[in-house]
């Protein structure tokens, strides 16, 4: 297992660690490489509604191994994942969701919310970093 507790906790560190420094409340979580909910935190006075929308990003960003952003990109009326979101209710099209991978394979998913669009994207990928430096090949 690449996504052990341990593991899965550091990134969870990482993140507050990152959304402090930001001046912002959090929520993060983190899926398996099947969309499973490994760990989710809600820090200080995060917003309620990243309560459902960021264990979303990560299951997102892990079934379907692309940041949220570009998912929404791609489920615009005429895109080749149009209404994906209809067949699987869990997809949130939203950003701050960005997937793990390990040697070109999908590990799982991170999900962050509770600032702007740019603040939650800013500290998944400073947690992108971390894992690089963490992970466990």
């Amino acid at each position: 297992m690449v996504l052990t507790d341990e593991l899965c906790e550091k990134l969870a560190f990482a993140a507050r660690e990152k959304s402090q420094e930001l001046g912002i409340d959090i929520s993060f979580a983190i899926c398996d490489e099947n969309g499973l909910l490994k760990l989710f935190r809600r820090f200080g006075e995060a917003l309620i509604l990243s309560i459902t929308l960021v264990p979303g990003k990560a299951y997102t960003s892990a079934i379907t191994q692309n940041k949220t952003k570009d998912v929404a990109q791609f489920a615009k009326e005429g895109n080749s994942l149009m209404a994906i979101q209809s067949n699987d209710t869990k997809i949130t099209l939203v950003a701050g969701g960005y997937p793990l991978f390990i040697n070109g394979k999908i590990a799982g998913g991170i999900g962050v919310g509770g600032g702007t669009e740019q603040q939650d994207c800013e500290i998944a990928e400073y947690v992108l970093t971390q894992f690089e430096k963490l992970k466990i090949v």
